[in-house]
């Protein structure tokens, strides 16, 4: 497992023998969607996943111009949904670098969110009558620790404890092995996430022991290893002492948009359960 380099649980999961307390299912309708259930940390720790629910929506394309956007973001919302408190205020953050294209994911998805924290008082109640019911919503993209000098796990913690949110939600850009899913697949799970571990660059771990709440994780993988692209297509091992790198698509900026507008209307339908997609797109 070591020498596959993905965040994608249902990667990790195929490429090792079955396990006990790992269990997996298929569904869906527009996507084909596959949920794995890890009963704890030890029955995860063959394939490098803490205990949670992870699932995995996989198309042919996450784009605006596909003949099934709506139903395929309206059945992303149902499956978001699932993961959500009914109640209560949800933090969105944003993760990742803005200004390096394949990282801007989260920083795309949180400028697309609608953020209802303030309405509560910034409105006036006869203002209020004209709005669907909106649950509060704060979001944030914070940056990466190089450019503030700050841990994602410092910032988000901070703002927890003044916020005091029932649930977080962590967008993402993610690493995967098989080409094929590159600005394929969503993936979602409620075990929390460690940021840039996909490729190599640990970050402080996001997760309920972390920060106090549920940690929804959410990402699109957006880069692939060399050596585990090489490994998948060519099912062989590369030399430890070959050059690797990190690939992306050629397209990657496109997909950017596409996944993250997807994903952030499907999240305001999520958040907010009386919006209809012509509502949340239009946002």
């Amino acid at each position: 497992m070591e020498s596959i380099r993905t965040d994608l649980a249902v990667e990790r999961a195929a490429a090792a023998p079955p396990l006990p307390g790992i269990h997996q299912k298929t569904r869906g309708e527009v996507f084909s969607i596959t949920e794995i259930e890890i009963e704890n940390d030890i029955c995860g720790a063959p394939i490098g996943k803490p205990a949670g629910r992870y699932v995995t929506l996989e198309a042919s394309a996450l784009n605006r111009s596909h003949a099934r956007y709506m139903e395929m973001t309206e059945e992303l919302a149902q499956e978001l949904e699932q993961f959500l408190p009914r109640e209560g205020c949800v933090f969105v953050a944003g993760l990742g670098n803005r200004a390096i294209t394949p990282d801007a994911l989260g920083p795309r998805v949180v400028s697309k969110v609608l953020a209802t924290r303030h309405l509560a008082t910034a409105l006036t109640e006869e203002e209020r009558e004209y709005l669907p019911d909106l649950r509060p919503v704060c979001a944030l993209a914070g940056g990466v620790l190089g450019e503030t000098g700050m841990e994602s796990a410092e910032l988000l913690s901070a703002v927890c404890r003044e916020v005091q949110p029932v649930a977080v939600v962590a967008v993402d850009a993610l690493a995967c092995a098989e080409l094929s899913r590159l600005g394929t697949t969503i993936q979602m799970s409620d075990s929390g996430i460690s940021p840039g571990s996909g490729v190599a660059n640990h970050r402080a771990e996001l997760s309920k022991r972390t920060l106090g709440v549920p940690v929804i994780a959410l990402g699109v993988p957006t880069v692939v290893d060399l050596h585990t692209a090489v490994q998948s297509v060519y099912r062989r091992s590369v030399p430890q002492d070959a050059p690797n790198m990190m690939v992306t698509p050629r397209d990657v900026d496109r997909l950017i948009d596409h996944a993250g507008d997807m994903i952030a209307c499907a999240l305001n339908m999520a958040l907010h359960p009386g919006m209809t997609f012509a509502q949340a797109e239009s946002l």
